[in-house]
């Protein structure tokens, strides 16, 4: 097992050194992440709001629901006042 921390201690040292040594390599790291939490939030956004997703279909029926009644009941009472 203490093979294994050695590794990843040798890999993390270099790639830490490439980054002091070439601004380059830092650079395309930084934007690398950026690329990797725009992907994350693009997937996180198309899991809860695309309408495909039965679970999704289910909460704007829902919600369209009970705006529906809410409409009905105030034209309801504006009928009644009017």
């Amino acid at each position: 097992m203490d093979q294994v921390y050695y590794i990843w201690f040798c890999v993390f040292g270099i790639l830490l050194f490439l980054f002091f040594v070439d601004k380059n390599i830092a650079h395309y790291y930084i934007l690398w992440t950026k690329v990797l939490r725009l992907w994350v939030a693009k997937t996180k956004w198309w899991i809860l709001y695309n309408p495909e997703n039965p679970i999704i279909k289910y909460m704007i029926r829902r919600n369209s629901y009970k705006l529906a009644k809410q409409l009905q009941k105030e034209l309801k009472d504006e009928s009644e006042k009017g």
